[in-house]
């Protein structure tokens, strides 16, 4: 696949929507796209010292990509885990072919095993987290989601209490 092709491609995150903030009823959820970038932002903000904010950020930006051909799969849509793994897996390959170096990144976010690929999990949990609050914010029942990170938003806000809130609070017409 080309640079060009590829890039065409992973636009089209722009444009899927996260799936279980439909199933909970959402209108106009936020896009994979858009729940990637929260990611690359919060990797800017607040990286540990010891990681690789680089690195951090190529996860961070290419960890849901393949959901560009798969879509978000969700617990709830009855695809069994190894499944779900294995049609990502496929599908990162054929976006990456001809850049073996994402789909090394990717299968690094994917595995989980590296520091800085560990931390993106608890990124993607903690986005997770504030995006169901702010959906809470506008009537939504999201109690599964906040029940489900629970500890990572508690861990983040323990040291930004007030950075958190604006982060919830703004900007204020959006879902």
């Amino acid at each position: 696949m080309t640079d060009a092709e590829l890039l065409a491609e992973a636009l089209g995150l722009k444009h899927l929507d996260r799936a279980g903030w439909k199933r909970v009823g959402v209108s106009r959820p936020e896009s994979v796209a858009a729940h990637s970038w929260s990611m690359a932002l919060a990797a800017l903000i607040r990286c540990p010292p010891g990681l690789d904010r680089a690195r951090v950020l190529a996860l961070a930006v290419l960890h849901d990509l393949a959901e560009v051909r798969v879509g978000d799969i969700t617990p709830h849509d009855g695809v069994h885990r190894e499944e779900k793994k294995r049609r990502e897996r496929e599908a990162a390959e054929a976006l990456f072919a001809g850049h073996p170096e994402l789909l090394a990144l990717w299968q690094e976010a994917d595995a989980g095993q590296t520091a800085e690929a560990r931390y993106i999990k608890e990124l993607d949990n903690l986005d997770m987290g504030f995006q169901a609050e702010r959906y809470m914010m506008h009537g939504h029942d999201v109690s599964e989601f906040l029940d489900a990170t629970a500890a990572a938003r508690r861990a983040w806000a323990g040291a930004t209490t007030r950075a958190r809130a604006a982060i919830v609070r703004r900007p204020p017409w959006s879902p």
